[in-house]
């Protein structure tokens, strides 16, 4: 009993080392892109520009609508600051704890996908918020909930890593996971999170459609990469427990063919 307690604990240990880790790279990354501010609003302007001539509805049409109700856009800077790590922290423990078989493919999703949208964060754009310009307002500056330009335990969030949303990438996770892993209706309930995550990230300008766009696709992309790597898997160990059986089935063909 010691030892499995002893073996949770150091396993738990590791997934957390992984998530720190991926924590503080997403940090580094961040300030990495703080350079070239005006390349950034260029990108977001082109972004913005690009989308409406896609015909895709106007985010600022969206914010202005909300904008008219404090408890409504207080409710939405909330949900942004704390629910995508939050939820995401709460699955992870849930199939670490309840469903361990599960909890690897979720886990490679998350660092796969986080450190492909990393990738591209390389390259900085400014978020919709910093476009006044354009229509957009910060309303999380304006009811002092911005998490933006506050040191958090010595760790500043970054604004100018829009592109692609990995609030929207990990609210997708979180809801295939607990669709596809969990019984019963009211697992049903959690596809809830990414419906309210896009229309947040959307009313407070934190993101444009195109930066959940992008992160969709790019999770698509992980999870096919992944169900091609477990196929290959599954084949190679069919063909070496094939490869173990054939003495053993040899020496059952002689013993038959000498009796």
């Amino acid at each position: 009993m010691r030892r499995r307690r002893a073996g949770t604990a150091a396993d738990a240990l590791r997934e957390a080392g992984t998530l720190l880790a991926l924590f503080a790279l997403w940090q580094v990354v961040g300030h990495l892109s703080l350079m070239g501010t005006d390349h950034a609003l260029e990108r977001a302007e082109w972004i913005h520009r690009t989308e409406g001539e896609f015909g895709l509805p106007d985010e600022a049409s969206w914010q202005r609508a909300v904008v008219g109700h404090p408890w409504l856009v207080q409710g939405a800077n909330y949900y942004y600051a704390t629910m995508h790590f939050g939820v995401m922290l709460v699955v992870l423990l849930w199939l670490f704890l309840r469903h361990r078989a599960r909890y690897a493919w979720v886990r490679t999703t998350v660092v796969a996908t986080t450190a492909v949208c990393l990738l591209i964060q390389f390259i900085p754009v400014a978020p919709p918020r910093m476009l006044p310009g354009n229509g957009f307002v910060d309303l999380a500056e304006q009811y002092g909930q911005s998490v933006y330009g506050n040191a958090v335990a010595g760790v500043v969030a970054d604004q100018l890593s829009a592109m692609p949303s990995v609030h929207v990438a990990w609210c997708v996770i979180a809801a295939v996971a607990v669709v596809s892993v969990a019984r019963g209706p009211w697992r049903w309930l959690m596809v809830l999170h990414p419906v309210v995550t896009v229309w947040v990230v959307v009313v407070t300008a934190n993101h444009f459609w195109a930066d959940g766009l992008v992160a969709v696709v790019i999770l698509l992309t992980v999870y096919l990469v992944q169900a091609a790597v477990s196929g290959w898997r599954q084949r190679e160990d069919e063909g070496t427990r094939a490869a173990a059986e054939e003495p053993g089935e040899q020496r059952e063909r002689s013993a038959v063919q000498q009796g």
